[in-house]
């Protein structure tokens, strides 16, 4: 790495020659770790220029550097942080000063304490991760998302790179999700009635900062996701929960005066179980009759392997009372976080206009690029080669699961991940860690309850990123575990 001649700064207060201040900089910035073996220092011509000194003061610097090895020159290269300089210093920290600020009391709104699911970041060390929600590199289209990538790169897409697009979204990625994404679930909408958003977790900020204040109501799942949770707290609206069934959200469980209820009808997070079509229009037919409006989070369409997907709840929708939300984070890969807003046109004009106060839009480059990759085919290739794996690997989870004694929650229609019932009694959240030394990682259900006092017998396993040859013996551990 090149190190800048701006990273250099005489200091008046030096006691000593311009020689030994240049000599002691460099010294210190290696012993610090600033500067790193094979790092390029400035030129010495380039240096004095940016000093306002001699150019021989810089050289006869270098000079005793190199006499005491912590540079090296090469040729006409220049000079060179040595290989065999001294090394760095144990780091000490920044020097010590007082925080004068009590940011307990300065902080307005603290969101560090909210609940969330533990997910450790080294993840892929342990062999038996059952962590939801993370990509597999072994059915990933590398190849073709490069590919796309770069086409994205190119010279004719220079505008969608590099443009401020302002309030608006790319229409190549707009035309995609309006012609192929949203009629695969029944969807019809003009590109007025969309919006990228980055990520579900996004459109469901943005739909909770549209519709709800403190003085509405919102109803939301029991369990639910730990996200939603959250933003809805935040929003300081009134919130209820309706416990799910095998069926999903209830609608005849929803208690009256409600504005908003957030559903999960293609599978419900966290335990996969799907929303039979009857009870989508017994909730179409309540929202008509309350005036109330349902955002619909469109939870892991695409991995319905164990039954046809059924119809999304806007589909239904007559009277415009849904506001759906897609992700193509889950379906490709978290990192992407790119999702949509789908809903009349007054609702999307107003969230255009308050994602461009926080965010403008997602980069475009992200934009043309995953719409390359969804136009040309790709998507729909990788789906299918993700849901023929996970359709596996979930009957050899469930096969485990049998042979063991372990107790699945809900059976669920799919998805990526199965909701497990340890014993009434059991803490989850310490079978956890107990299972985690030995190389397993599960997922502690108590988060995706919204109550403060939750029950903490059920945890998630997740069959998204675990090879299939390894579930068995992960699961056996689990079992070892809970019996001991």
């Amino acid at each position: 790495m090149a190190i800048a001649a701006e990273q250099f700064y005489l200091d008046s207060g030096f006691e000593g020659t311009l020689q030994k201040q240049i000599q002691s900089i460099v010294a210190e910035a290696i012993l610090s770790g600033r500067f790193r073996p094979g790092d390029k220092l400035p030129s010495s011509r380039g240096l004095a220029k940016h000093l306002g000194i001699s150019r021989i003061t810089v050289t006869l610097a270098y000079t005793e550097l190199l006499a005491d090895d912590y540079i090296v020159s090469k040729g006409r290269s220049g000079y060179f942080v040595s290989q065999t300089a001294p090394s760095p210093r144990m780091a000490t920290g920044p020097e010590a000063r007082t925080d004068a600020v009590d940011w307990g009391r300065t902080i307005g709104t603290k969101w560090s304490s909210s609940a969330r699911v533990d997910r450790p970041h080294d993840w892929r060390r342990y062999p038996y991760s059952f962590i939801y929600g993370q990509a597999d590199s072994a059915l990933f289209d590398h190849r073709n998302w490069r590919a796309c990538a770069l086409q994205a790169l190119g010279q004719r897409d220079f505008d969608a790179l590099t443009a401020d697009y302002y309030e608006r979204d790319d229409p190549k990625l707009i035309e995609f999700i309006a012609r192929h994404s949203l009629p695969r679930r029944g969807i019809a909408a003009r590109p007025e009635e969309i919006l990228v958003t980055l990520g579900a977790q996004n459109a469901l900020w943005i739909a909770a900062e549209l519709l709800l204040t403190q003085r509405r109501t919102a109803a939301i799942e029991r369990p639910c996701y730990p996200g939603l949770s959250e933003i809805l707290s935040r929003s300081r609206c009134n919130i209820v929960t309706v416990s799910v069934d095998q069926d999903g959200l209830p609608p005849n469980a929803l208690p009256r005066g409600v504005e908003v209820v957030f559903a999960t009808p293609s599978h419900h997070c966290p335990t996969s179980v799907t929303m039979p079509v009857a009870r989508r229009q017994a909730l179409l037919k309540r929202a008509s009759e309350e005036n109330f409006v349902v955002v619909e989070d469109d939870y892991e369409f695409e991995m319905s392997f164990l039954d046809p997907p059924s119809p999304a709840l806007k589909s239904l929708d007559r009277e415009g009372r849904v506001i759906h939300i897609g992700s193509f984070s889950k379906s490709l890969f978290p990192g992407l976080r790119l999702g949509y807003l789908v809903g009349p046109e007054p609702f999307i004009r107003e969230a255009r206009a308050l994602r461009a106060t926080i965010l403008r839009h997602p980069p475009g480059h992200v934009q043309r690029t995953a719409a390359y990759f969804l136009s040309l085919g790709h998507y729909d290739a990788l789906i299918r080669r993700t849901a023929r794996a996970f359709a596996e690997r979930r009957r050899v989870m469930e096969d485990a699961i049998a042979r063991h004694g372990l107790a699945m929650a809900e059976g669920g229609s799919g998805g990526s991940s199965i909701w497990m019932a340890a014993p009434e009694g059991a803490d989850t959240g310490a079978l956890a860690e107990k299972v985690r030394e030995d190389g397993v990682l599960i997922e502690p259900g108590a988060p995706f309850f919204p109550e403060s006092n939750p029950p903490r017998h059920f945890y998630r396993l997740a069959y998204s990123s675990i090879p299939e040859e390894r579930i068995p013996e992960g699961i056996a551990r689990i079992a070892r575990a809970l019996a001991a």
